[in-house]
């Protein structure tokens, strides 16, 4: 009877083993096949969309591989700059006029674009290097209408992975990182921990990429962050120190920042 009891405490535990397993195994499928959605929350918008904007400002539609990007191009008389503004995952054009204007009131034109498949933008994100691709194309759309020392690379949350590596492989005027993650990687793993990170598609190592940045370098976070914890810039910034400048949000959150007087003092001394 013991012995009988046993066999089917063994063959009870080997089914709960294995369905965990499985169970563990299909969740990761999952994740893996749905990092796109998991990721990215993108809103879409018709082509004839009108957008409800008071500045000037002129909409253009620029064709890379696979896709038509929708940008927007706030100019103004006499532009100390352009700011090239790379927004986060849940963001869109629609509100372009409200990151603009801290710009264009301190003198600078502004370009936004919309990714893959985000407002009016066609096609859809499938890995990670097409991002880096589209806004490399951007760049290039840029520096028909500035010169290099003229443009300042702007990212905010997911914007600041691709704003990095393309200040690595170009010569801005400067980079600004609002709410940056060390990397997708390490956000993940603070994250979900239990998610096997050689699933992650889009890895987006900052870390790897900052010490390749030869301008100067401002990071903004918030230390109430509660998507990207603020320590992900304190170790950010440890990868290239000597051209990095980190400013510290007390009680920011992550879409926030502008609320506050430190951010907008500093912005100012950054910008003049």
């Amino acid at each position: 009877m013991r012995s009988l009891l046993l066999r089917l405490l063994r063959k009870t535990f080997r089914i709960l083993v294995i369905g965990l397993l499985g169970g563990y195994f299909i969740a990761c499928l999952i994740l893996y096949l749905a990092q796109e959605q998991l990721l990215f929350h993108p809103t879409i918008l018709p082509h004839d969309f009108a957008y409800c904007f008071t500045q000037h400002v002129s909409e253009v539609f620029l064709p890379v591989d696979g896709a038509s990007l929708s940008l927007v191009h706030f100019t103004q008389p006499n532009p100390k700059g352009v700011i090239l503004y790379l927004h986060g995952n849940a963001d869109t054009l629609q509100n372009a006029d409200v990151f603009a204007e801290r710009f264009i009131h301190r003198g600078y034109d502004v370009i936004l674009l919309d990714y893959r498949g985000y407002g009016k933008s066609t096609g859809s994100i499938t890995s990670e290097e097409s991002l880096h691709h589209d806004v490399q194309a951007v760049y290039t759309y840029v520096l028909q209408h500035y010169r290099q020392d003229q443009i300042i690379l702007y990212g905010h949350s997911l914007g600041t992975g691709l704003a990095v590596r393309l200040a690595a492989t170009t010569t801005p005027r400067m980079l600004i990182l609002e709410a940056p993650y060390l990397s997708m990687r390490d956000l993940v793993a603070q994250k979900t921990p239990y998610i096997p990170l050689f699933l992650l598609k889009y890895q987006l190592r900052s870390d790897e990429w900052l010490n390749k940045v030869h301008c100067p370098i401002y990071l903004f976070h918030g230390t109430l962050d509660g998507v990207i914890p603020y320590d992900s810039s304190e170790r950010l910034q440890t990868h290239n120190r000597a051209l990095t400048h980190l400013t510290m949000i007390d009680g920011g959150g992550h879409t926030n920042l502008a609320d506050f007087a430190a951010y907008q003092t500093a912005l100012d001394e950054i910008l003049h």
